[in-house]
């Protein structure tokens, strides 16, 4: 019996841990979760909304917004 308690499903880093630029599938279309979130971001910072963002655009953008709105 190994004494390794670690669980690869538990234990793994997660893929919000992933730098952006290492993304597979950075370059598809933004998901539904990062719209919504991003789009309220949008409003509370006085910027513009772009449906059209990458998930990693989407990404880097909602970490400035984060910033900006004090939500980071």
């Amino acid at each position: 019996m190994s004494d390794d308690l670690t669980d690869p499903k538990t234990d793994a880093p997660s893929n919000a841990d992933k730098p952006v630029d290492d993304w597979v599938t950075g370059d598809e279309r933004m998901t539904g979760a990062q719209a919504s979130y991003l789009k309220t971001l949008c409003e509370e910072a006085g910027e513009p909304f772009d449906p059209d963002l990458s998930k990693a655009d989407a990404s880097r953008r909602i970490d400035a917004l984060q910033e900006r709105t004090g939500r980071g």
